[in-house]
């Protein structure tokens, strides 16, 4: 029987996705006449999604034919540097929602790669990844994992820039460096994982430690959400899902303390209606 529910204290909204939804609201409140776009969905939470959709946001990409007048919002996650410029030649409002923290990360990679090959620890299909790799200045090694690093060939007599997709895993990005000095590998390392990420992983195995089951609510397209569901199956049994409506509450009675902790796209009331389901 369920006798205790303890929320992780960063569980839901990072900075990073309110500003973008805070300028998404505002441009839907002062425009009502207007269409308006966001590049790619603005966040990965399925129903965050479907709220602005029935508000008459759409959804555009590099290929959407804009018009005249149109308002185009560039989500949280960033977009390539090259459509970023096509879209400044177009008749249309622009507003940059790209998060503070994949800005920098942007700046930095554009910056340090220069005179050095680009070592980016992310996901391949992650639209994220495909903003950063766009702003490399020089030759570019993409890999998702420590494991598939160790696979790969690198020359000891280049000069490499290690980087992360801001929401990585964190010890695995250590993990990464101490490989690379282990073999000799001339780099530096740019410190592009969020902090708010960091402490969400940090509270997340904490609270895995001391509970009995553990639930990560979050999109199942959330690269974030699903980094926190790895770090917590290392230390408790878990499930992740996105609304209240997958649990299975016959089966989650048979643990006593159950853990829970959201990724930074998971809305407040989706968080509450997970406890309230519980409680009851």
């Amino acid at each position: 029987m369920i006798q205790n529910i303890l929320l992780a204290p960063k569980a839901g909204f990072c900075m990073g996705v309110s500003l973008a939804l805070k300028k998404l609201d505002k441009a839907i409140l002062d425009n009502p006449n207007c269409k308006i776009y966001t590049l790619g969905p603005i966040i990965h939470n399925p129903q965050v999604l479907k709220q602005y959709e029935q508000k008459g946001v759409k959804i555009g990409d590099d290929k959407t034919h804009f018009q005249p007048g149109d308002i185009v919002l560039i989500r949280a996650h960033g977009i390539p540097f090259g459509l970023e410029q096509n879209l400044k030649q177009k008749q249309i409002k622009i507003i940059d929602a790209t998060c503070p923290k994949v800005k920098k990360a942007q700046l930095l990679i554009q910056e340090q790669s220069k005179k050095r090959v680009l070592l980016l620890y992310g996901e391949k299909n992650h639209p994220e990844v495909k903003g950063l790799l766009s702003y490399a200045q020089n030759q570019i090694i993409l890999f998702e994992s420590l494991q598939e690093l160790l696979n790969l060939q690198l020359n000891s007599n280049l000069e490499y820039v290690l980087a992360a997709q801001t929401t990585q895993d964190q010890n695995e990005f250590y993990q990464i460096q101490d490989y690379l000095k282990r073999q000799n590998i001339s780099f530096i390392a740019l410190n592009t994982i969020c902090n708010a990420t960091e402490e969400r992983q940090k509270e997340a195995i904490k609270l895995a430690q001391k509970v009995d089951f553990m639930i990560v609510v979050g999109g199942k397209i959330s690269g974030n959400t699903r980094r926190l569901a790895k770090v917590v199956s290392k230390y408790a049994p878990y499930l992740h899902i996105e609304t209240s409506l997958e649990l299975d509450l016959n089966e989650l009675s048979k643990y006593s303390t159950i853990g829970i902790t959201a990724g930074a796209s998971t809305p407040q009331e989706i968080i509450d209606e997970v406890i309230l389901k519980l409680k009851k």
